[in-house]
């Protein structure tokens, strides 16, 4: 929910499953909450990601064979899925990555383009 004033931030379509990605590459397995938290804090602006987003792109990233569950005990002492980027996770986020540099370079040539 957003307050009054302020706006909260929209991720690009595509980009949480690089952003889920990235985190369990960089930070190693995290429970989905945590995994939300910290792409939250990393973004640092008013990016809210709902359980409604999170959750469903993890379930499709382990369908795809992306990412690994465990069951396991979080810091608050309850049982919870942990999720791990397995070897065909690793290549698919280079894969996402590269993608994400060509669109994003493809913008910035628009962006400076003055005919």
């Amino acid at each position: 929910m957003t307050t009054p004033g302020k706006q909260q931030a929209e991720l690009p379509y595509g980009t949480l499953d690089l952003l889920i990605l990235k985190s369990l590459d960089t930070m190693g397995p995290l429970h989905g909450y945590a995994i939300a938290r910290r792409i939250e804090r990393v973004a640092g602006g008013p990016l809210r990601l709902s359980q409604g987003a999170v959750y469903p792109a993890l379930i499709r990233l382990e369908q795809e064979g992306w990412i690994a569950t465990e069951w396991g005990i979080s810091e608050t002492n309850r049982r919870v899925k942990f999720y791990s980027l397995t070897k065909p996770g690793r290549k698919q986020l280079a894969v996402k990555v590269a993608e994400w540099e060509k669109s994003a370079a493809l913008v910035a040539r628009f962006l400076e383009a003055t005919s």
